[in-house]
């Protein structure tokens, strides 16, 4: 089966313009006829859901998202079909990008594919987790319960998110103005003051040589510390692609001080609420294993994982070979202990990652509450720096003026 993009009139003589699976073009103006549309133009994609260069690179809020996951569930739930629901969200979605995303759901639905085969040939926005579990819905009958239980475990990552960023984003502003502040203040103003001290015959001090030089550096040279960045940049992706390197820089995320700690507790509530949300739906352990490899953002916890799975796969409990990596908390372990000792994984998972994200919504807090004095500390010792390489010459020029 290829994946094909094409642009055809409905009946009124609108255009419509989606992607669709069939095992040749013929296939596709067949299925597009049956449908009640006169195909104008076929190509074959490149395996992504086609769109213009302006919808690429649209962004669909999250909120958008989230609630067309609650409504499209609430709609089948009342008794709506999946088609007729589908085609109401996409008419009164707003996010251009999004609806064409819905309406090509729609049209491959109608043409008969299943819903996690359409959705799934759209992975700019419907992420594999949620195919996934669209297909354990399709085939356990409960399409409704696994859509709303996405919905909520979508809803409960973005808001872990964006505490994360709300509480982070008071200090990184401040930090953001007071640099671009000492910026100014070396490149233009401490030139004009040394230029004076220099006129008048007098010595600079070290500090305010060391200022003086740094700001004429950065005016003449400033084109080369922005390509050095860049250039350190695009080194540091570049070596993340690699295996190695983003072992390397995941296994160092964990083990920072204090904001190490704070990640790891991130990662194993989406670790918890991944698992526990693709078991409850209905999604083979093993499958379930591999999704969360894929999903749980850190290569180090991703390899534990896959190494559980090896275990799991002969026939082994979970429990153990998490025991045995060291990359799980013991609350952790001892959750899952229970939860296979009780028959109910996916309970005792959902606990953990509940209180993981309140542990996280408090470290997140102390450590605003750290990093917002670190911050003006660190803001007071370059203000006072440079204060310090203001005032000495003038010292100096007074003594001078003395004598």
């Amino acid at each position: 089966m290829a994946l094909y993009s094409y642009r055809a009139r409905d009946s009124a003589g609108k255009v419509v313009k989606g992607t669709m699976e069939a095992a040749d073009k013929t296939e596709l103006i067949d299925k597009l006829h049956k449908m009640g549309y006169m195909t104008t133009n076929v190509r074959e994609s490149s395996g992504r859901a086609a769109s213009s260069v302006l919808d690429s690179f649209s962004w669909i809020r999250s909120d958008d998202i989230l609630v067309f996951y609650v409504q499209l569930a609430n709609m089948i739930s009342a008794g709506i079909t999946i088609l007729m629901s589908l085609n109401t969200l996409a008419k009164q979605t707003e996010n251009k990008a999004l609806k064409q995303a819905i309406g090509n759901v729609s049209r491959q639905v109608e043409a008969g594919a299943s819903l996690s085969q359409a959705f799934a040939s759209q992975p700019r926005i419907f992420s594999k987790l949620f195919v996934n579990m669209i297909k354990a819905g399709e085939a356990s009958g409960n399409l409704d319960s696994v859509l709303m239980r996405y919905a909520q475990f979508f809803e409960n990552q973005n808001e872990l998110k964006q505490k994360i960023n709300s509480a982070l984003f008071y200090p990184v502003i401040l930090l953001c103005a007071g640099l671009a502040v000492t910026l100014f203040i070396i490149t233009f103003v401490i030139p004009q003051f040394a230029e004076i001290y220099l006129k008048a015959g007098i010595k600079l001090p070290l500090p305010t040589l060391i200022v003086y030089n740094a700001g004429i550096a950065i005016k003449k040279f400033w084109y080369l510390g922005i390509i050095a960045f860049i250039a350190l940049f695009i080194g540091i992706r570049l070596y993340i692609k690699l295996d190695a390197g983003r072992l390397l820089f995941d296994r160092m995320k964990l083990t920072l001080p204090i904001v190490g700690s704070l990640y790891r507790k991130v990662v194993m509530a989406r670790f918890s609420r991944t698992l526990a949300t693709l078991l409850g739906s209905g999604v083979p352990i093993l499958q379930s294993l591999d999704i969360t490899r894929e999903v749980v953002g850190n290569e180090v916890i991703a390899r534990a994982v896959s190494n559980i799975r090896g275990y799991v796969e002969k026939g082994e409990r979970m429990s153990e070979p998490m025991r045995v990596s060291e990359e799980f908390p013991p609350d952790i372990v001892q959750m899952v202990a229970v939860g296979e000792e009780t028959g109910n994984v996916d309970g005792m998972l959902n606990k953990t990652a509940d209180f993981y994200d309140i542990t996280v919504e408090y470290a997140v807090k102390r450590l605003t509450t750290i990093i917002e004095p670190l911050f003006l500390v660190i803001l007071g010792i370059m203000v006072g720096f440079i204060m310090a390489s203001m005032l000495m010459p003038i010292f100096d020029m007074v003594k001078t003026l003395r004598h």
